[in-house]
């Protein structure tokens, strides 16, 4: 104590809070992967312009199928692979990790209702350990078909234009195709 004062413990306010559970998960995800097989890595083009600081991207996709196949083939590792062309380790569960393209994106699963809504903690292997971004992908049925809502946030700056297009390239795509 400094002239009398006491010692308060302060309670952290929302953002440090979260920042360390994000912090914290980012540790558990990263640590089986730093200690095994060495990571690959991704050349990109960084973004320019406006789209440099964009930290953020959105998408709607529509799909001609029932939300219940596009959540199962998102979620289930057979599936995933078999569309992607790549290996892939995905829990199923709320809180599980996941590991797709052969452990180039890496996360957890924070948030799951089932056929509705799918929330990740979701990362490049090439980020800084302990740096997530969170997916957001929400499915909407109408008339028998699925409208896919991306909300992709909290990502670096430089990186929107690669993120953008690898949505559409390596995820919507050929989930089109495979779901045909």
């Amino acid at each position: 104590m400094r002239n009398g004062e006491a010692l308060v413990a302060r309670r952290p306010n929302r953002r440090q809070a979260i920042s360390g559970i994000a912090a914290a998960l980012g540790s558990l995800v990263a640590a089986p992967m730093l200690l095994g097989k060495p990571q690959q890595t991704m050349s990109e083009t960084p973004s320019t312009g406006v789209e440099a600081l964009l930290t953020y991207l959105h998408q709607e996709v529509e799909f001609k199928v029932a939300p219940t196949r596009i959540y199962d083939a998102l979620l289930d590792s057979k599936q995933f692979a078999s569309f992607s062309g790549a290996p892939a380790e995905i829990s199923r569960e709320a809180g599980g990790t996941f590991s797709l393209f052969g452990g180039l994106i890496v996360g957890r699963n924070v948030e799951l209702a089932s056929n509705k809504l799918i929330v990740q903690a979701w990362r490049p292997s090439h980020w800084n350990p302990g740096q997530y971004s969170m997916v957001r992908i929400e499915l909407k049925e109408h008339a028998g078909q699925t409208q896919l809502v991306l909300d992709h946030t909290g990502f670096p700056e430089g990186d929107f234009r690669h993120l953008n297009a690898g949505w559409t390239e390596h995820y919507w795509e050929p989930l089109k195709k495979f779901l045909a």
